[in-house]
């Protein structure tokens, strides 16, 4: 069984999709991990973020692997905590909108996704990716929601900064997240990290039977 949860930053997937994953005993798959992975990659090589065809090539010869604690690796490099950065934040943004790198990215997340159940986020995973996953999540949440879980998830970095660079991804990733037809939504603005899980918990339920 696939479970895709998608939304935009700040919206919960992360958290929800890895309590999930572990309660279910599900693998967990971050996919916008892999676009981070390669942003990272991609300023260690000196590869210009503008320039797709390099990128492209780049994801092909570094394809992104995720081992059974979720750590994200590339180049032989374990990547996981140097991904979250701030300027990762900003710059991901500019590698993701490249059609052809999302292509190949695209390619290398289907094939992990069939390697037995999983629990998949992203931002289109449920239209794009696997659109025939049996459970598809959209979450939501207050725009100053948001922004204040950016700030917890980034110490040390001033809130307004944050939430400028909220704005930027959501204006940059708004093409590429929307809602499956067949997607449940869920606002997260006022719901705790474990109602969110038992509520698709019930859903892996119902879809199982």
């Amino acid at each position: 069984m696939i479970v895709a949860i998608d939304g935009p930053a700040g919206s919960g997937k992360s958290t929800v999709a890895v309590t999930l994953a572990r309660r279910l005993g599900f693998r967990y798959l971050d996919t916008g991990a892999m676009y981070r992975a390669l942003t990272w990659v991609a300023l260690r090589e000196g590869v210009s973020l503008e320039d797709a065809q390099a990128l492209e090539a780049l994801a092909r010869a570094h394809p992104v692997s995720f081992d059974a604690d979720g750590k994200v690796e590339i180049a032989e490099t374990d990547v996981t905590e140097a991904i979250r950065e701030a300027d990762i934040d900003r710059l991901v943004p500019v590698v993701a909108r490249h059609p052809g790198v999302r292509a190949v990215m695209r390619k290398r997340q289907r094939a992990l996704a069939v390697q037995g159940d999983a629990v998949i986020e992203g931002r289109d995973i449920g239209t794009v990716v696997v659109p025939d996953a049996q459970v598809k999540v959209f979450l939501v949440a207050d725009e100053a929601i948001r922004a204040r879980r950016r700030t917890a998830e980034r110490p040390g970095i001033e809130a307004d900064e944050l939430a400028a660079d909220l704005r930027r991804r959501d204006e940059h990733d708004a093409v590429n997240t929307q809602p499956a037809a067949d997607a449940v939504p869920l606002d997260t603005t006022e719901l705790t990290v474990e109602e969110v899980v038992e509520r698709i918990e019930r859903l892996v339920a119902e879809r199982r039977t």
